[in-house]
């Protein structure tokens, strides 16, 4: 069977070796929401820098016949290491000057050397997701796009699609309404108003929020009445009528899942992957793999998959796609929480763990929170990690996949944050867990250093 960069390139492009650019261009919703309404929000420039290095993911998503357009060189020893474990690396574009506010599709357009470099290569720009930007560098260099349009992608990524697509194939989601008037928002506020009275958890989101951005917890009467009053002041300031926000009981849950498939421009669907989500203190942190469901919960998912791959190929998306489940208290499923017809975290696992997590092995996909007064090297943090990182194929250990996120935040005047990206593979939960735990010890006791 192909591996996931071969089955990729046929679904995008029509062929198996297609030479690929990509562009790591993460958050890409921060583009599509804009000119849309928003509720409040709080957002530190520390973390964008942060997000829009996320970028150095692709570099092992691609083969050793593509391309990825980077905001910085990764770490020469990184790469070594990549090199050392077999891992056949593509070529590196890095942008003449980038700006840590900015994407790296940003970064990209302002680089005429790098636009001209790109517009001599016989292939195609894939994206994490396209906007109105990707197809601004398309056009700049020439490259064609193999995905479809940004107005396309933006629709079917918005929650209310989401909801309304589950609706429309009669598929179990939570209570909730899916607004794009202020009148159909005002009536699901009214609706909702009775279950938070009685002490449920009621959230509003914004359709295109992000990463925990763009939701708002409905805790009482008067929030409802606030927010409301909110949403409807700027509906009238910007003259803009159409707004999209979801309304939804915060339903009881088990385990949180992560599943993929791949539309071809086919319509053809292959299903990729199903995925536990890992939480800290009920904050997101990675992903568990493989998913710890029975062969009918897996079935269930597969099927779904192929209803959800039909509706959105007739509606002309094709590529990666992504949807957030649950697993209720009693084992059932809500198949679908949210549609991410983009690349997704687990998306850039799957060389990876097709590589390195053979039969009997399992995998903790998470990020290391660092707090730094200096940057530190990769030949630092392995020899920090001596013992716990994985070096041969077939072994166990910490296979760190992202190392451009550690020193993205640095200032020379202040401490700043970074996190170290990996893929813990163990024989066992408890193994994982061990090696998981000395890891987050060992980074803790560098801090203090």
């Amino acid at each position: 069977m192909d591996n996931f960069n071969a089955r990729l390139k046929r679904a995008v492009t029509g062929r198996p070796d297609a030479p690929l650019v990509f562009l790591g261009n993460f958050e890409v919703e921060e583009q599509w929401a804009r000119g849309e309404h928003t509720l409040p929000r709080v957002s530190a420039a520390g973390g964008s820098a942060v997000v829009n290095h996320m970028d150095e993911f692709a570099l092992l998503l691609a083969g050793p016949a593509d391309h990825v357009v980077l905001k910085a060189a990764p770490d020469a020893d990184h790469l070594a290491y990549l090199t050392g474990l077999g891992v056949e690396l593509p070529t590196v574009h890095v942008v003449a000057e980038q700006d840590p506010l900015r994407n790296v599709t940003e970064d990209a357009l302002v680089d005429p050397a790098l636009v001209k470099t790109l517009s001599g290569l016989d292939a195609h720009l894939v994206a994490h997701g396209v906007s109105e930007v990707e197809e601004r560098l398309a056009a700049a260099t020439g490259l064609p796009l193999a995905a479809p349009d940004a107005a396309t992608c933006k629709s079917v990524n918005s929650k209310v699609y989401s909801r309304r697509v589950a609706d429309e194939l009669g598929l179990r989601q939570p209570a909730g309404w899916a607004c794009d008037t202020l009148e159909q928002l005002e009536r699901a506020f009214a609706e909702a108003a009775p279950l938070v009275e009685r002490g449920e958890k009621v959230v509003v989101k914004e359709a295109l929020g992000v990463s925990g951005k763009g939701i708002a917890v409905l805790e009482s009467p008067r929030r409802i009445d606030r927010l409301f009053r909110m949403i409807a002041k700027s509906v009238e300031k910007s003259g803009q009528e159409r707004i999209a926000f979801c309304v939804e009981n915060w339903v009881a849950k088990k385990t949180d899942l992560n599943y993929q498939f791949t539309v071809g421009r086919d319509g053809a669907t292959h299903f990729d992957f199903v995925k536990e989500l890992y939480t800290e203190g009920g904050v997101h942190k990675g992903h568990r793999m493989p998913a710890r469901l029975s062969g009918a919960q897996t079935d269930e998912l597969v099927a779904t998959a192929g209803l959800l791959g039909k509706k959105l190929a007739a509606d002309g998306y094709f590529g990666v796609v992504g949807v957030d489940a649950m697993v209720d208290p009693d084992d059932g499923l809500y198949p679908v929480i949210e549609i991410n017809a983009r690349y997704n975290m687990s998306t850039y696992q799957v060389p990876l763990q097709e590589r390195f997590v053979g039969e009997g092995l399992i995998a903790l996909a998470r990020h290391y929170p660092l707090r730094l007064t200096g940057e530190l090297g990769f030949g630092t943090v392995r020899a920090l990690l001596d013992g716990l990182v994985l070096d041969r194929p077939g072994g166990t250990g910490l296979l760190v996949n992202n190392f451009a996120t550690v020193n993205a935040g640095a200032r020379a005047d202040a401490a700043f944050d970074g996190r170290l990206y990996g893929i813990v593979v163990g024989a066992s939960d408890a193994e994982i867990a061990a090696v998981d735990a000395e890891i987050t010890t060992r980074l803790v006791e560098q801090e203090r250093r």
